[in-house]
């Protein structure tokens, strides 16, 4: 596995630490910034890094967001297995209290205070002056706040989940059409991480606009009691924030009124139409991005917020507050544009170059894809037979689709003996002259051996018009063996496609963790595309790992492992995760026409 999400956790501590014990903001800033790009990058930094020096140095101050106190310290946790400022840290903190900046509302601050004055130093000791009263006395804690720490903490030990992508977006979009059906909404969104296409979600953020205080009041009332709702954080004018319940349903979380099980917060923002898109820009982020556009309207003489773009004066009062009338924000293109910038996607703003672009980039989307290049029928584990399977990418407006179902060795899944399979091709083939109006290719999800062989003869493969050779076993392979194991696949003259290239789940199996610069060379060397399984399970490959291989020109099949008609549904996420990683139409072999896409699948054989 890669050394960097535990390194990330290493220096994401760092800055809470920090933060705990009250020290220089701008040195917590930094060290949380780090974190995120060590968790964002593509390769494993621990390689990087080797045995330390200057150029391991100069390598890691080269990532966005690494200076040379932070490498210098990378270098150290690498070499020799901690880091000495962490270490300092954590003895002047009690081990008890860290843990509670996870209980929503409890901030650094607060938490300092807690400690400090009430004697706080963990859970038990927390719970023992809200019983006994004595937190009352305490800077800032009335009865209400009490009573929603209380509660926070209840939650919190039931335990928060962090959701798939495919999990938060139909709650969110349930709860803003909803929202949108009350007369006088303007505009109904969600936000944050959610609409940046993140593939897990730590909550919802809502937005609605409109002309009306009182459509506003409707609207959070509305949002405040609705049957899933099971805790109200806060209620106000403009904002509300709500947790509500999720059940579990055969694996998946899904809204239920009934149940006592995990939660999630939905932050609403109710907010003037006039300021719609500042708002939008503002509260969809990420972080990153939104200092660094608020830097660049500063150096411009202008000053940038959820209300607006203003002149900026160096009034001590915010503009918005003294009636000022903005330069832009109605719209978040109009803020761009303001300041010099072409329309950023929302899925790209990470400020990981993005801001320096001079025009709005072409990235792939929904639209786009005309092809389905992998999906199960009843032969295997899918539900749907072959000619349903065609009618439902017919549907969808495709031209082409592959029946890939499973070789040999998945045995759990169904896969088929090299008899079964040829008599599969042959159906296949029957139906794609008996359908009209789309190409049914035959095909097979092809596992990759642990030792990077493939599940079947070159015989065999070469009957084939489609090979996606996919990782299923053996996902806890050293990171040099499973380069090997998916070097020798990609290399095979028969393969097309190297499907979930690490056999993640998310939130559930991390995977193999290959050298990824090493497997997309290789993929570009051999025309082999790497394929971005677009189920929210999966996406794999990940962000990073696509923009890595647009980066070096490396083609990508974004498919959505079809099993079920539903699955085809998962499209937008694989979309969002390609323009996550800045992919192009060109790079994406699913957007290609007819011809194209199908001369580069007989090029193999």
């Amino acid at each position: 596995m890669s050394a960097n999400p535990a390194m990330a956790g290493v220096f994401g501590e760092i800055a809470k630490l920090l933060d705990l014990l009250g020290e220089d903001r701008f040195r917590a800033i930094a060290h949380d910034k780090a974190s995120r790009a060590m968790e964002a990058h593509p390769t494993d930094l621990a390689t990087l890094v080797g045995e330390g020096g200057v150029e391991a140095r100069k390598g890691l101050m080269a990532i966005e967001g690494i200076g040379p106190k932070i490498a210098d310290k990378i270098i150290e946790l690498c070499t020799t297995g901690q880091i000495s400022e962490l270490e300092e840290l954590r003895s002047k903190v009690p081990p008890g209290l860290l843990p509670l900046m996870q209980i929503p509302g409890l901030g650094p601050k607060t938490l300092h205070g807690f400690w400090k004055q009430g004697g706080v130093v963990d859970l038990a000791s927390l719970k023992a002056i809200i019983e006994s009263g004595a937190i009352l006395d305490l800077p800032r804690m009335g009865e209400k706040t009490v009573t929603r720490l209380k509660e926070s903490i209840a939650l919190a030990e039931q335990g928060n989940i962090r959701l798939a992508i495919g999990l938060a977006m139909p709650i969110a979009e349930r709860m803003i059409a909803r929202l949108a059906a009350i007369d006088g909404v303007m505009n109904a969104a969600f936000a944050g991480s959610l609409r940046r296409g993140k593939e897990t979600i730590g909550d919802i953020d809502i937005l609605v606009s409109t002309r009306d205080a009182a459509v506003g009041a409707m609207v959070g009332e509305a949002f405040r009691s609705g049957a899933e709702v099971r805790q109200i954080i806060s209620a106000g004018e403009t904002r509300s924030s709500v947790r509500i319940a999720l059940n579990a349903d055969g694996g998946r979380w899904t809204l239920d009124e009934r149940t006592v099980g995990p939660s999630i917060q939905v932050d609403l923002k109710i907010i003037s139409n006039e300021s719609w898109g500042a708002a939008l820009h503002y509260f969809t982020g990420s972080k990153d991005h939104n200092v660094a556009v608020r830097q660049r309207a500063l150096d411009m003489g202008l000053t940038l917020n959820e209300y607006g773009l203003y002149e900026d004066d160096k009034h001590p009062d915010p503009p918005h507050k003294r009636g000022l009338v903005p330069v832009a924000s109605r719209t978040e293109a109009e803020i761009f544009k303001a300041v010099g910038l072409p329309y950023i996607p929302p899925e790209i703003r990470e400020n990981h170059g993005e801001l320096r672009l001079t025009a709005t980039p072409r990235l792939v989307e929904v639209a786009d894809i005309k092809a389905e290049l992998h999906a199960h029928t009843t032969e295997s584990d899918g539900e749907l037979v072959i000619d349903e399977l065609a009618r439902q990418a017919m549907r969808r407006g495709f031209h082409t689709i592959a029946v890939t179902d499973h070789s040999k060795s998945s045995v759990i899944a169904g896969g088929l003996t090299p008899q079964r399979l040829r008599e599969h091709i042959k159906a296949v083939r029957e139906a794609d002259k008996r359908i009209d109006g789309i190409s049914i290719l035959p095909g097979s999800e092809v596992d990759i051996l642990p030792d990077g062989t493939l599940d079947y003869d070159d015989d065999l493969l070469a009957e084939l018009d489609v090979v996606v050779a996919s990782p299923h076993a053996s996902l806890s392979q050293e990171p040099a063996l499973a380069t090997k194991r998916l070097l020798k696949a990609i290399g095979h003259p028969l393969v097309h496609i190297i499907g979930h290239p690490t056999g993640r789940l998310i939130n559930r199996r991390a995977g193999l963790s290959p050298d990824v610069a090493e497997i997309i060379a290789a993929a570009k060397e051999h025309n082999v595309a790497l394929e971005i399984n677009a189920h929210w399970m999966r996406l794999d490959l990940r962000d990073t790992h696509v923009h890595a291989a647009v980066d070096a020109g490396c083609l990508i099949a974004i498919n959505c492992d079809v099993h079920a008609v539903d699955d085809f549904g998962c499209l937008k996420y694989g979309v969002m995760t390609g323009r996550r990683g800045w992919l192009t139409p060109e790079l994406c072999i699913n957007t290609w026409e007819k011809k194209k896409l199908h001369d580069w699948l007989k090029s193999k054989r």
